[in-house]
């Protein structure tokens, strides 16, 4: 069912290829580390949280380092879980808060940071499309999850593919961080093209859900 999903959208889909490759290199690393993938998920998320207060204050080169290093141990904490048995739905569901609430709080405390009534209304666009696109890949993750019944993966939800993923999610919000002058643009870019996203999942509902 996946994998139908993913070719009818006749877009190239690279979180799962990329969450395989970054598994094969991080599982030797993995299988050493003692600690619980919940407590490396919060360990990410005191980093990321660490980039917001950064951001916030305009510290833009130690704000990235922090990003890097949540978005590091974001990939670190699943290939812990995989490596010693130990996913869970709690673990998933920990995770999604964790990253999620970075999602949320990263860029505004880049527009407190570098104002202006543009980068505000950017922003404000931003926001509403991230919240549509949750309701519009959350349910369909559902839908997909109830279809696809024990399918193996290597997320805790069967995720439908999109424009924008997790790699282009994490090139966009490092562009933020080393280019905060052209926020407005970038902004306006993903808002565009998280929207995109919506209506591609949109139109395969449409098509296929009865």
């Amino acid at each position: 069912m996946l994998r139908r999903f993913a070719s009818r959208q006749g877009v190239c889909m690279f979180d799962e290829p990329l969450r395989r490759w970054k598994d094969a290199r991080l599982m030797p690393l993995a299988r050493r580390i003692p600690c619980s993938p919940p407590t490396i998920t919060l360990i990410g998320w005191g980093a990321g949280m660490m980039a917001v207060v950064l951001a916030w204050h305009g510290a833009i080169g130690w704000a990235c380092l922090a990003w890097l290093a949540n978005r590091a141990l974001d990939a670190l904490d699943g290939a812990v879980a995989r490596a010693h048995a130990r996913m869970s739905d709690l673990g998933g569901y920990v995770d999604i808060l964790a990253d999620f609430s970075i999602y949320a709080l990263l860029p505004l405390a880049l527009t407190v940071a570098y104002p202006s009534p543009q980068a505000w209304r950017a922003l404000a666009w931003l926001l509403t499309s991230f919240y549509l696109n949750t309701a519009s890949w959350m349910y369909l993750a559902g839908v997909l999850e109830k279809r696809a019944a024990r399918q193996v993966g290597t997320t805790s939800l069967v995720m439908p593919p999109g424009l924008i993923g997790g790699l282009e999610t994490f090139g966009f919000f490092t562009l933020f961080l080393l280019l905060p002058d052209a926020l407005v643009p970038l902004y306006w870019l993903m808002t565009s093209l998280v929207l995109a996203t919506i209506v591609q999942r949109l139109r395969w509902a449409i098509r296929n859900l009865r």
